[in-house]
């Protein structure tokens, strides 16, 4: 099962390096990694994506407490979320596919943020499947480049990751 894992962490030199460790230590996957500092200057916001079972997400929160830089872990996956992700993609652009693209761009609610003779780079938010399905849409023959950010997520109503 996929989960979302939010951490908040004291923001220092290589706290991300010993998170990421404590995963490939124990030969865990992570999908996507995205990590900021927060509106507290003094801690950064680290969100992972990755694919377990409910027992190994448990060991891997345990682990990750006894972490001295880990303040407070949330699985956002255990109540109600939003996650959003990022992506940039550059497309081929030319002739009736000039039209083509921004009709699809319109569509997903993408923006075109730059424009050559040749290429737009489209710019669209959203979940994995919107994302993927922006993809399936444009089709592969037309995609030049492709960013993804990862994933970031905060949990709904009353629910925060803060000290």
């Amino acid at each position: 099962m996929r989960h979302i894992i939010s951490i908040l962490l004291e923001n220092e030199a290589g706290a991300l390096s010993r998170v990421s460790g404590l995963f490939s230590a124990r030969a865990y996957n992570i999908e996507s990694l995205t990590v900021a500092p927060t509106e507290d200057s003094s801690l950064s916001r680290m969100t992972i994506v990755s694919v377990g079972s409910d027992d190994v997400i448990e060991q891997i929160t345990k682990q990750l407490n006894k972490l001295i830089e880990v303040v407070k872990v949330v699985d956002l996956s255990e109540a109600p979320h939003v996650e959003r992700e990022l992506m940039l993609l550059k497309v081929r652009a030319t002739g009736k596919d000039r039209e083509e693209m921004k009709r699809i761009a319109d569509i997903f609610r993408g923006r075109i943020i730059d424009v050559t003779e040749s290429t737009y780079v489209i710019e669209l938010t959203g979940n994995n499947a919107k994302l993927d399905a922006f993809l399936e849409a444009i089709g592969e023959e037309l995609i030049l480049e492709t960013v993804r950010t990862g994933v970031c997520g905060v949990g709904r109503g009353d629910r925060i990751l803060k000290v």
